[in-house]
């Protein structure tokens, strides 16, 4: 019987023969290996990626009826809205046929728009490299590179016109109202300021022209205006980092609605005085009451001060939402990374118009107005006559209001 049988016996194993295997073992691996890269090692391997699995993950943690993510969850990690993010996935694929989903050379179904737009807004929103959610989506690093550029351009085309638009007459009688009410500054219209970006693969011919003396890395400066409530009505992506505000601000198309007569006629008045447009606040790079000494002076300059730094808490809140701003760019061209950069003003301005923050969320277009150069304009721009007398009017507008805590500052000082 089986129990009558003597217990097997083994030799016991000594050091000597488990280092021997060992060595045997890792042989054989490099051995295996071996002949799995000879001849092949220059050709592309291809790897079997269970698209429908990767459809049916996304839709089962985010798209069913119970989804395993609720939507808090889904805010987190894509930024905005289930709703939004559906109308996006939507446009999109009505307006670029790369979106919608067909089937491959082989005949199997290609990915799902859920999953490209998944893939472009991920990358926008976490900045990391395009293969990250291989696993996830089950989609290759190209093809999620891919889905990005085309997710990007697509964007702009479809709601830059309305998201990315200069204000118009109706948006700038609201901005008037908000910033007076917010800020106690008749005319403001918002606040504008340069930041940068940092440029990973830039090409070593143009290293020098992007280089600035207090960054490490080229970087790609970003001037913008932003209202209080975070809006941008502006943008101009792409100068090199190695300039300042004023030079961006010489080279950017920002007053040419002006020039051009194609900009909204909003007048203002402060202490009695006609002005013909609105006006921006900068920081100190551009010229102000670089030492103010008379309490009224004082005033004004911590209220300016105050309100200049909404296009600050813009940008924080713009490079926070979208880590693909402040982690290195990737993109090989100035095009393509300002693709990028305009995509994800859009989005936000998109966001803060679904949660109902803007201050301005309907597009009421002007009357369509020929285009006109004058070249009077640009001497009324640079006319410091008009500016003096601007700053002092605020000034004296100031001084005739309660401002408890510009009283108490300005006490302390």
């Amino acid at each position: 019987m089986a129990d009558d049988l003597p217990p097997l016996w083994f030799p016991p194993m000594s050091s000597d023969d488990s280092s021997d295997s060992s060595i045997l073992f890792f042989q054989n691996l490099i051995e295996e290996a071996e002949l799995q890269d000879t001849g092949t090692s220059n050709r592309r391997r291809y790897i079997e990626r269970q698209r429908e699995e990767g459809h049916e993950t996304l839709m089962a943690d985010y798209f069913v009826e119970d989804p395993k993510y609720n939507e808090d969850i889904f805010r987190h990690r894509f930024r905005m809205s289930k709703r939004l993010f559906l109308q996006i996935v939507s446009d999109v694929e009505e307006n670029d046929p790369w979106f919608v989903e067909a089937p491959d050379a082989r005949g199997r179904k290609g990915f799902t728009p859920l999953q490209k737009v998944t893939s472009a807004i991920k990358q926008l929103a976490t900045g990391n490299t395009p293969d990250e959610n291989d696993e996830y989506l089950h989609m290759a690093e190209r093809t999620s590179r891919e889905c990005l550029e085309y997710f990007c351009d697509t964007v702009c085309k479809i709601y830059g016109p309305e998201f990315l638009r200069r204000p118009t007459s109706h948006d700038m009688a609201l901005l008037y109202q908000a910033h007076e009410e917010k800020h106690h500054l008749p005319g403001m219209f918002g606040s504008l300021d340069c930041t940068h970006f940092v440029w990973r693969f830039c090409p070593t011919e143009y290293r020098g022209q992007y280089m600035q003396g207090d960054h490490r890395y080229p970087t790609i400066m970003l001037e913008a205006v932003a209202s209080q409530d975070l809006w941008f009505w502006h943008a101009f992506a792409g100068p090199p980092g190695s300039q300042n505000d004023i030079n961006v601000l010489q080279q950017s198309p920002l007053f040419l609605t002006e020039r051009n007569g194609t900009a909204p006629k909003c007048p203002f008045y402060v202490n009695n005085h006609l002005y013909k447009r609105g006006y921006l606040l900068v920081d100190g790079i551009y010229p102000s009451i670089p030492y103010p000494h008379e309490v009224n002076e004082k005033k004004f300059m911590r209220q300016h001060e105050a309100a200049r730094k909404d296009v600050e808490r813009a940008f924080g809140v713009l490079k926070g939402k979208w880590g693909v701003l402040s982690r290195p760019m990737r993109a090989r061209s100035v095009k393509k990374i300002r693709n990028v950069v305009y995509t994800c003003i859009i989005l936000h301005n998109m966001i803060l118009k679904d949660d109902g923050k803007a201050i301005a969320p309907v597009h009421i277009r002007d009357p369509p107005v020929e285009p006109a150069l004058d070249d009077t304009v640009l001497g009324e721009l640079l006319n410091e006559d008009t500016h003096w007398r601007l700053k002092h009017d605020l000034i004296d507008h100031l001084a005739s209001q309660d401002l408890p805590h510009l009283l108490a500052d300005s006490d302390e000082d």
